[in-house]
C-alpha cells in the first residue's frame, strides 16, 4: 500500500487507504465523533491495563483475527505495532493458545461464545475482567473488519482500487 497522507493514527483511514481530499474520506468525517470514537477504542481496548491480558497477547489476537478474515491491511497494522517496542520482548502468554481458539469461534460463528467456551479461558487463567475485555476487543474487531471492508467496497464501485 502507497503511503498516505492521512493522520498517523487514524488506523481504519490507512487500512481503507482513504487520504485528505477523497471523496470517502470526507464522507467518513461527516460524523467525526464516530471516527474518534472508533479510533479512541482501538486505543484503549490495546492500551488499557488489564490484569491477565498483556497488550502484546492483545495485539497477537487482533491480528489473528483480521488475517482469519482476510482484511491484510490490517493485519499488518497489528502486527507491526506488535513488532515495536510494544511486544518486540514480549513473549506469549500460556493462555494465548485459548484466546486465539476463543477469538476464532466468536469470529467465524458468534454463536459460539457461549458459557462452555469461556471454560478453556478460565483453564488458562484468565480472569473475568481480562475475559470481557477480550470479547470487547474481538468485537471491536468485527467492527473494524466491516466498515473497513465497507470503505474498500465503496471505493471499488467507483472505480478506485479496494
Amino acid at each position: 500500500m502507497p503511503a498516505l497522507d492521512v493522520p498517523e493514527n487514524d488506523v481504519i483511514d490507512r487500512a481503507a487507504g482513504l487520504a485528505p481530499g477523497d471523496a470517502l474520506h470526507t464522507a467518513r468525517r461527516f460524523r467525526a465523533k464516530v471516527v474518534e470514537a472508533t479510533q479512541a477504542s482501538h486505543d484503549a481496548l490495546l492500551e488499557q491495563p488489564v490484569g491477565g491480558l498483556a497488550t502484546a497477547d492483545r495485539l497477537r489476537v487482533a491480528a489473528h483475527v483480521c488475517t482469519m478474515a482476510g482484511a491484510a491491511s490490517l493485519a499488518q497494522h497489528y502486527e507491526a505495532r506488535l513488532a515495536t517496542d510494544v511486544g518486540r520482548d514480549a513473549p506469549p502468554s500460556p493462555a494465548l493458545p485459548a484466546m486465539l481458539l476463543f477469538a476464532a469461534a466468536l469470529t467465524t460463528d458468534p454463536r459460539l461464545g457461549d458459557r462452555a467456551a469461556l471454560e478453556p479461558l478460565r483453564r488458562a487463567g484468565l480472569g473475568d475482567a481480562a475475559i470481557v475485555a477480550l470479547a470487547q476487543l474481538i468485537a471491536f474487531l468485527s467492527y473494524q473488519l466491516r466498515v473497513v471492508a465497507g470503505l474498500k467496497a465503496m471505493r471499488a464501485s467507483q472505480g478506485g482500487k479496494p
